[in-house]
Protein backbone atom coordinates (compact mmCIF):
# COMPACT_ATOMS: atom_id res chain seq x y z
CA UNK A 1 0.00 0.00 0.00
CA UNK A 2 1.23 3.44 -0.94
CA UNK A 3 0.08 6.87 0.14
CA UNK A 4 1.23 10.13 -1.36
CA UNK A 5 0.50 12.59 1.43
CA UNK A 6 0.37 16.35 1.11
CA UNK A 7 0.05 18.78 3.97
CA UNK A 8 -2.77 21.13 3.00
CA UNK A 9 -4.53 24.22 4.22
CA UNK A 10 -7.62 22.89 2.42
CA UNK A 11 -8.56 20.12 -0.01
CA UNK A 12 -11.69 18.87 -1.73
CA UNK A 13 -12.91 16.21 -4.12
CA UNK A 14 -15.65 16.88 -6.64
CA UNK A 15 -17.48 14.33 -8.76
CA UNK A 16 -19.27 16.25 -11.46
CA UNK A 17 -20.92 19.19 -9.73
CA UNK A 18 -21.06 17.49 -6.31
CA UNK A 19 -18.43 17.97 -3.60
CA UNK A 20 -18.03 14.51 -2.06
CA UNK A 21 -15.22 15.26 0.43
CA UNK A 22 -13.68 18.42 1.85
CA UNK A 23 -11.27 19.30 4.67
CA UNK A 24 -9.58 22.37 6.06
CA UNK A 25 -6.02 22.14 7.41
CA UNK A 26 -4.69 18.60 7.46
CA UNK A 27 -3.54 15.90 5.05
CA UNK A 28 -4.64 14.83 1.59
CA UNK A 29 -3.65 11.21 1.01
CA UNK A 30 -3.73 9.66 -2.46
CA UNK A 31 -3.84 5.92 -1.73
CA UNK A 32 -2.69 3.12 -4.03
CA UNK A 33 -3.55 -0.47 -3.14
CA UNK A 34 -1.25 -3.23 -4.35
CA UNK A 35 -1.92 -6.98 -4.76
CA UNK A 36 -1.64 -8.75 -1.41
CA UNK A 37 -2.45 -5.70 0.70
CA UNK A 38 -4.63 -6.62 3.66
CA UNK A 39 -5.25 -5.93 7.33
CA UNK A 40 -1.56 -5.57 8.28
CA UNK A 41 -1.01 -2.90 5.61
CA UNK A 42 -4.24 -1.13 6.54
CA UNK A 43 -3.29 -0.89 10.22
CA UNK A 44 0.28 0.21 9.42
CA UNK A 45 -0.87 2.85 6.92
CA UNK A 46 -3.46 4.24 9.35
CA UNK A 47 -0.72 4.51 11.99
CA UNK A 48 1.56 6.30 9.54
CA UNK A 49 -1.10 8.67 8.21
CA UNK A 50 -2.16 9.73 11.68
CA UNK A 51 1.27 9.64 13.30
CA UNK A 52 3.65 10.96 10.63
CA UNK A 53 5.14 14.21 11.91
CA UNK A 54 4.69 16.83 9.18
CA UNK A 55 3.15 19.72 11.12
CA UNK A 56 5.13 22.48 12.80
CA UNK A 57 5.68 22.60 16.53
CA UNK A 58 6.12 25.85 18.46
CA UNK A 59 9.67 26.17 17.09
CA UNK A 60 8.62 25.69 13.47
CA UNK A 61 9.99 22.12 13.18
CA UNK A 62 7.99 19.27 11.65
CA UNK A 63 7.37 17.54 14.98
CA UNK A 64 3.58 17.24 15.21
CA UNK A 65 1.32 14.61 13.70
CA UNK A 66 -2.22 14.79 12.36
CA UNK A 67 -3.37 13.03 15.54
CA UNK A 68 -1.79 15.82 17.60
CA UNK A 69 -3.16 18.69 15.52
CA UNK A 70 -6.65 17.22 15.09
CA UNK A 71 -6.64 18.27 11.43
CA UNK A 72 -8.68 16.72 8.66
CA UNK A 73 -7.73 13.70 6.56
CA UNK A 74 -8.96 13.39 2.98
CA UNK A 75 -8.40 9.88 1.58
CA UNK A 76 -8.60 9.47 -2.19
CA UNK A 77 -8.20 6.12 -3.93
CA UNK A 78 -5.55 6.47 -6.65
CA UNK A 79 -4.83 3.22 -8.52
CA UNK A 80 -2.35 4.96 -10.84
CA UNK A 81 -0.06 5.49 -7.83
CA UNK A 82 0.66 1.75 -7.85
CA UNK A 83 1.51 1.69 -11.58
CA UNK A 84 4.72 0.14 -12.90
CA UNK A 85 6.60 2.98 -14.60
CA UNK A 86 10.06 1.41 -14.77
CA UNK A 87 10.23 0.86 -18.51
CA UNK A 88 8.71 2.15 -21.70
CA UNK A 89 6.57 5.21 -22.15
CA UNK A 90 3.27 3.80 -20.90
CA UNK A 91 2.42 2.74 -17.33
CA UNK A 92 1.53 -0.86 -16.54
CA UNK A 93 -1.12 -1.64 -13.97
CA UNK A 94 -0.34 -5.25 -13.05
CA UNK A 95 1.22 -3.84 -9.87
CA UNK A 96 -2.12 -2.35 -8.75
CA UNK A 97 -4.74 -4.44 -6.94
CA UNK A 98 -7.84 -5.51 -8.85
CA UNK A 99 -10.68 -2.98 -8.41
CA UNK A 100 -12.85 -5.18 -6.15
CA UNK A 101 -9.88 -6.00 -3.88
CA UNK A 102 -8.69 -2.39 -3.86
CA UNK A 103 -12.15 -1.10 -2.91
CA UNK A 104 -12.37 -3.55 -0.01
CA UNK A 105 -8.89 -2.62 1.32
CA UNK A 106 -9.48 1.12 0.81
CA UNK A 107 -12.79 0.92 2.71
CA UNK A 108 -10.97 -0.84 5.58
CA UNK A 109 -8.39 1.96 5.64
CA UNK A 110 -11.14 4.59 5.83
CA UNK A 111 -12.84 2.73 8.68
CA UNK A 112 -9.55 2.30 10.56
CA UNK A 113 -8.70 5.99 10.24
CA UNK A 114 -12.17 7.02 11.35
CA UNK A 115 -11.95 4.73 14.39
CA UNK A 116 -8.55 6.16 15.40
CA UNK A 117 -8.88 9.86 14.54
CA UNK A 118 -11.01 12.44 16.33
CA UNK A 119 -10.77 14.89 13.42
CA UNK A 120 -12.68 14.73 10.15
CA UNK A 121 -11.92 11.80 7.82
CA UNK A 122 -13.36 12.42 4.37
CA UNK A 123 -13.04 10.51 1.09
CA UNK A 124 -13.41 10.80 -2.61
CA UNK A 125 -15.61 8.29 -4.44
CA UNK A 126 -13.94 5.01 -5.33
CA UNK A 127 -13.72 4.43 -9.08
CA UNK A 128 -15.25 7.80 -10.01
CA UNK A 129 -13.74 10.45 -12.26
CA UNK A 130 -12.76 12.87 -9.52
CA UNK A 131 -11.49 16.44 -9.56
CA UNK A 132 -9.12 16.91 -6.62
CA UNK A 133 -8.35 20.45 -5.52
CA UNK A 134 -5.88 21.43 -2.83
CA UNK A 135 -3.70 24.13 -1.44
CA UNK A 136 -0.45 22.39 -0.56
CA UNK A 137 1.03 23.90 2.58
CA UNK A 138 4.80 24.26 2.28
CA UNK A 139 4.74 22.50 -0.12
CA UNK A 140 5.10 19.37 1.97
CA UNK A 141 4.68 16.05 0.15
CA UNK A 142 5.83 12.53 1.14
CA UNK A 143 5.40 9.02 -0.26
CA UNK A 144 4.60 6.49 2.47
CA UNK A 145 4.71 2.69 2.14
CA UNK A 146 3.02 0.26 4.50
Amino acid sequence: MLSLIQRVTEARVDVGTETVGMIGPGLLALVGVEPGDGDAQVVRMAERLLGYRVFADDEGRMNRSLAETGGGLLLVSQFTLAADTRKGMRPGFSTAAAPADAARVFDRLVAECRARHAGAVETGRFGADMAVGLINDGPVTFLLRA
